[in-house]
C-alpha cells in the first residue's frame, strides 16, 4: 500500500506541474498574439517552441475532436480539465481511501 501511495502522490505532483505548464504556455500565447512579448528574441523562441513540442501530443488527440473555432484553440481547456478530474476526485480520493502509512 506504500507503494501505491507513493506512486499517485507523484501522479499528482506531476499532474500539478502539468497543470501550471499549459497555464504558462497559454499565458505566453496570450502575451505572443498581442505583441507584449517579443519573439526576436533566439532565447524567448527557443522556450516558447520547446514549450509547444512538449505540450503538441496532449493536444493533438483533442484537436483533431474539436471543431474548428478559427484562431481560438479549445484543447488546452480540455486537457486542463481531464487533469482537474484525475487530480481532485480520482487521485484524491484514491489516496483518502488507503490506510495511513505505517499501519
Amino acid at each position: 500500500m506504500v507503494i501505491l501511495r507513493t506512486l499517485l502522490e507523484i501522479a499528482a505532483i506531476l499532474l500539478n506541474v502539468l497543470w501550471w505548464l499549459i497555464i504558462i504556455q497559454v499565458i505566453l500565447s496570450w502575451l505572443v498574439a498581442f505583441n507584449v512579448l517579443n519573439t526576436q528574441s533566439e532565447g524567448m523562441r527557443r522556450f516558447l517552441v520547446g514549450l509547444d513540442r512538449f505540450l503538441e501530443p496532449l493536444y493533438r488527440p483533442f484537436r483533431k475532436i474539436l471543431p474548428d473555432f478559427g484562431g481560438l484553440d479549445l484543447s488546452p481547456v480540455v486537457v486542463l480539465l481531464l487533469i482537474g478530474i484525475l487530480i481532485n476526485p480520482v487521485i484524491s480520493n484514491t489516496l483518502a481511501s488507503l490506510p495511513p502509512p505505517g499501519v
